[in-house]
């Protein structure tokens, strides 16, 4: 495989940057994870926007052009022969000194990364997810907005670990008020008699790309949408549960905190929306 890094490719084991980028020292730089089915992109151009409005928000340049990353992108993937892949551009605030002043680094390092990627076993697509609630909390959108997609992942980490030890493979986060957020890479819907149901932005939520998808979907579909406030309540009590994530797709939740959703197996909104899904990145670029 080869790897993009500002400017050059490299193979896979040369790919490296400086051990003093602040991007590995203090996480500080912004990222994007994207997909390709069959050789199409799927909303790169929605993706590019969130990474330079997370790169505009931290004060980061990004040292070229949305138009010349997405070729980059192209590139990438052709130069690797990847058809159904998943994407992930890095940008780092490059090298500096050992402390936190922004100022002292030089040379931003953009990153493009092409894989093949498997984040659930087949079987949890067909027959559900066990998910747990945590209680490492998202981040208050005061202290870091959720909206940025930083390099610093360390909340979501010591909640993915949480689930781990509960022997979960996803856990579902709440925000500083207890109301419902997100999972750790994976927006969170619920279908409640016929509507589908998601937390706002406002809830300290990342505004997903597969999860803005799945509202135009639903709501082109005649299923009524509505964003609004959630607690566990709502989730234990929902007929359907499913997450949205780039990497994840559309995957089914049937049980959580030990209480069995709906019927406990996937229900026909959340498998009506996955055929829509697939679908639609088969056709759009």
């Amino acid at each position: 495989m080869k790897v993009y890094i500002s400017g050059k490719f490299y193979d896979k084991a040369e790919a490296k940057i400086s051990v003093y980028d602040h991007g590995l020292l203090y996480g500080d730089g912004v990222f994007e994870g994207i997909r390709s089915y069959g050789g199409k992109i799927f909303r790169l151009q929605q993706h590019l926007k969130r990474l330079y409005d997370s790169a505009k928000a931290i004060q980061l340049v990004i040292p070229m052009t949305q138009e010349e990353l997405a070729a980059v992108i192209r590139q990438t993937l052709e130069l690797n022969g990847l058809k159904d892949a998943y994407i992930r551009v890095v940008v780092t605030r490059g090298a500096g000194s050992l402390g936190l002043d922004p100022r002292k680094t030089s040379d931003p390092q953009v990153i493009v990364i092409t894989d093949h990627i498997q984040l659930y076993p087949p079987e949890l697509y067909e027959n559900g997810l066990e998910i747990v609630t945590v209680s490492t909390i998202r981040n208050h959108p005061n202290a870091l907005s959720p909206r940025i997609k930083s390099l610093n992942y360390l909340n979501n980490i010591l909640a993915k670990l949480e689930a781990i030890e509960a022997g979960c493979l996803e856990a579902l986060m709440l925000n500083h008020k207890g109301e419902v957020a997100e999972c750790t890479g994976d927006n969170i819907f619920l279908v409640t008699r016929g509507t589908l149901r998601t937390p706002p932005l406002d809830a300290g939520i990342l505004e997903g790309i597969t999860r803005n998808a799945v509202i135009e979907l639903a709501k082109r579909d005649g299923i009524p949408v509505r964003e609004d406030a959630l607690t566990r309540h709502d989730v234990y009590t929902a007929d359907e549960c499913f997450l949205t994530g780039t990497a994840a797709e559309i995957i089914p939740v049937v049980k959580c905190d030990g209480r069995v959703i709906g019927t406990g197996k996937p229900g026909p909104v959340t498998r009506r929306l996955r055929e829509l899904f697939f679908a639609l990145v088969r056709e759009e670029e």
